[in-house]
């Protein structure tokens, strides 16, 4: 049953046009994921959902008395709060006490490392208090669940808790996140934000994945198919046509509606080659490091020495000491003990879970030029504008000022920064955090082939299993142990479980095309083939003759038709699929006609000149 709705949106943020006359529906069971680039309006579609945000234009309706949870992307608490009571539902809320809901929130907080049920709320990371958000937007008794980025600021543990926790939900969901396994594992749904509008995919991520590689697919081949009649339309109006009144102009309209349909616009990709600088022998050599801060100790007796290829990924839960160990190997932390060694040639890109601070009054190209102009690859020089082309950043935004960006367009502007500086040792703290899927998989590709060193620390599972070739991870009593593999090999390794399951596809629909048995298809030179020497039209040649022009006109018709149904459903790929087919076959059959119609013509010219 269809419990929201949301006809005709029209949103924008500054200059750019976020929504363009989209629509949006919520079954009461699904379990939507929205995800596209960072900057596209995922957050503000889901402020317009949860009635945080009113639309430009568009109508919203909502089931009587919908009540919806809301887990906004930072969310905020008057200082007076502590641990345990920001995590109750709000008093309006709740028909009963929001004390009655005291022992889930224990229970809720414990599990996501928030133990400490009277710490106020004001000494709390933006990490922690999104974790308290997300307790009580669970325990607040709602019919729909709302959540912008729920998985930022888990570790692996707490992700797979509230993973297990949001399949088990039979409230519907609408949610954000980078999370593949977790996007994979827990939806039922993908709704995907790209240009302005919005595309469903009713399956999990792996769905959307084949199926979204369909529908580029099926978008080309129809501009192929454009281009291939408007050179044909072109010929006819260079010929000329005979006397046709309305008819012609129908078919002069047909030719400019060809000649000004816009070419699908192919998705920008973040492809470089690697930039880093040489590494010498000497890379960075750990021994016995030990690091404690009062009582807790996060490290004890670590040795490693980096080798020039590695890829590491260190976790463990959130407070271990996993950022204080990149921070002792660059010296912003002194450890108790031990010492690190640093070759002359290593040269660190540090992407930290805080970007640098950022002038927002700096233009976005100059932010680049600040770590580089150019940078050399193995294809040549590439100069700031161009990288920031291929990290997303068209023309027209790099002299627009970082203020006008959103959170995670600055991150992957300060990825771009970092990278522009051409550094052989990359330390990467979350970059899963406010990156977009895009950008993620591209920064994948690009560590694949970069010649230095990788260590990062990420609870991103997907991840790690992309990039790492060994594990560190965080024990008791600040020991680290070594597993080679990513982090299902160490999973495996380490005895922990993790439950990796099919995602809730509700069904890829395949669709069976059934043709007709029919004539060999004729092409203009088939047609022209052994009628060199003809003095007359075939009787059945100047039947069609006479008819032609009509059965054009009439395909042309049909294909604007099609063209007004498909427009109308941009967002049920199935019925879109069967649409573009139905429309490909009839352009094909125009175009066959269209050739008919040039050969007759040249025909009945021969015959007038004899």
């Amino acid at each position: 049953m269809n419990i929201i709705n949301i006809e005709h949106l029209t949103h924008s943020y500054t200059e750019r046009v976020l929504f363009d006359d989209v629509s949006f529906s919520l079954d009461d069971k699904e379990k939507i994921g929205i995800i596209g680039i960072n900057g596209t309006g995922k957050s503000t579609l889901l402020k317009i959902i949860a009635g945080k945000e009113e639309p430009d234009a568009g109508k919203i309706t909502m089931q009587r008395n919908l009540r919806i949870a809301y887990l906004p992307q930072t969310p905020v608490f008057e200082a007076t709060h502590t641990t345990l009571s920001a995590a109750l539902p709000h008093v309006d809320d709740v028909a009963d006490a929001p004390e009655n809901y005291i022992p889930d929130a224990k229970s809720m907080l414990n599990k996501l490392g928030l133990p400490n049920f009277n710490q106020p709320v004001s000494e709390l990371s933006g990490g922690q208090r999104k974790r308290i958000a997300l307790v009580r937007t669970l325990l607040t008794p709602a019919d729909v669940l709302i959540l912008d980025e729920p998985t930022n600021h888990l570790d692996s543990a707490m992700s797979e808790w509230l993973e297990t926790k949001l399949r088990e939900e039979v409230r519907p969901l609408v949610m954000i996140t980078h999370d593949r396994y977790f996007l994979d594992s827990v939806t039922n749904c993908i709704v995907e934000i790209d240009k302005g509008k919005l595309y469903r995919y009713t399956g999990n991520y792996l769905y959307y994945l084949e199926h979204k590689a369909q529908r580029e697919e099926i978008a080309q081949a129809t501009e192929r198919k454009r281009q291939s009649l408007l050179r044909t339309e072109i010929e006819w109006m260079m010929r000329g046509a005979r006397a046709r009144s309305t008819k012609q102009k129908a078919h002069i309209a047909r030719y400019e509606a060809l000649r000004d349909t816009a070419a699908p616009v192919k998705d920008d990709t973040v492809t470089i080659s690697s930039v880093s600088s040489r590494l010498g022998r000497t890379t960075i050599e750990l021994e016995h490091l030990r690091k404690s801060y009062g009582d807790a100790l996060l490290i004890d007796d670590f040795t490693y020495t980096f080798l020039r290829d590695d890829r590491i990924g260190i976790i463990g839960p959130n407070g271990c000491g996993k950022s204080t160990l990149l921070k002792m190997i660059l010296g912003e932390v002194q450890p108790d003990s031990g010492t690190i060694t640093i070759g002359q040639t290593v040269k660190i890109g540090y992407f930290s879970q805080e970007s640098s601070e950022m002038d927002p009054s700096l233009r976005v190209i100059d932010y680049v030029k600040e770590g580089a102009e150019y940078i050399k690859t193995d294809t040549g020089t590439i100069s700031a504008s161009v990288m920031l082309e291929r990290f997303l950043f068209p023309k027209d935004q790099q002299y627009t000022t970082i203020s006008k960006l959103s959170g995670g367009e600055r991150r992957r502007l300060y990825l771009l920064r970092i990278l522009m500086e051409a550094p052989n040792v990359l330390f990467l703290d979350e970059p899963t955090n406010d990156l977009d899927i895009a950008t993620l998989t591209i920064l994948e590709d690009y560590l694949d082939q970069f010649d230095g060193i990788v260590i990062t620390i990420s609870h991103d599972r997907y991840f790690l299993d992309r990039i790492v070739r060994r594990i560190f991870a965080f024990e008791e009593n600040g020991k680290l142990q070594q597993y080679e593999g990513g982090y299902t090999d160490y999973l495996h390794r380490s005895g922990h479980t993790m439950k990796v399951t099919d995602a809730g596809a509700t069904g890829s629909t395949t669709t069976e095309q059934t043709t007709s048995a029919t004539a060999p298809k004729m092409t203009r030179d088939t047609w022209k083939q052994g009628q060199t020497h003809k003095k007359k039209m075939s009787y059945q040649e100047q039947k069609d003759f006479e008819t032609i022009e009509d059965d054009i006109t009439a395909l042309e018709e049909k294909i604007e038709a099609l063209d007004a149904a498909i427009a109308k459903s941009a967002t049920d790929f199935v019925k879109l699929n069967e649409l573009s087919q139905e429309k490909s076959e009839t352009e094909q059959l125009l175009e066959e006609k269209m050739d008919r119609w040039m050969y007759l013509e040249e025909l009945a010219k021969e015959l007038e000149n004899q």
